[in-house]
């Protein structure tokens, strides 16, 4: 009996210490709640194609550089609640392919947030309504509305 345990013992210990570096491995990929625990900041509105909203002459497609009522953030706390807050706006087209932005407001919403190591999602408001990703620095919030419209929001962290 004695000779059937040790081999079962090791062979135990073997697949073990494969389960724990492969565990490992997928932790490179992704990224800790730790690393979004903080105040990030809205630095890009890109839009579906490029647009000259303040007339300038300059076509863009991150609307903020076209228009400076548009701004927000984005708080996450280390008890996973979040603060979120927005301006909210609309692209109106006028004539011969221009458009204004109408500035109505801000977005505020509050609630708890998860995460999987790749994707963040929230509860608690309809308007985080999707899922974010972090790439790098960089936290992405696809959108891909129709034109003209916001193809993605991206925060960095402060």
């Amino acid at each position: 009996m004695e000779k059937i345990k040790l081999p079962i013992l090791l062979i135990f210990i073997l697949v073990l210490m494969m389960s724990c570096s492969e565990d490992g491995d997928d932790g490179q990929s992704g990224f800790s709640n730790a690393e979004l625990v903080g105040t990030w900041v809205l630095v890009e509105v890109n839009l579906s194609s490029e647009v000259d909203v303040d007339g300038d002459g300059q076509s863009s497609t991150n609307l903020m550089e076209e228009e400076d009522c548009v701004s927000g953030s984005l708080v996450f706390n280390a008890d996973t609640t979040y603060q979120f807050e927005q301006s909210s706006f609309t692209i109106n087209s006028i004539t011969n392919n221009r458009y204004y932005v109408d500035c109505t407001g801000t977005n505020l919403a509050t609630g708890a947030w998860a995460s999987d190591g790749s994707n963040v999602a929230f509860q608690g408001s309809s308007i985080l309504n999707s899922n974010f990703e972090l790439m790098g620095d960089q936290l992405i919030w696809n959108k891909d509305e129709e034109l003209p419209g916001v193809s993605s929001y991206i925060y960095e962290k402060q």
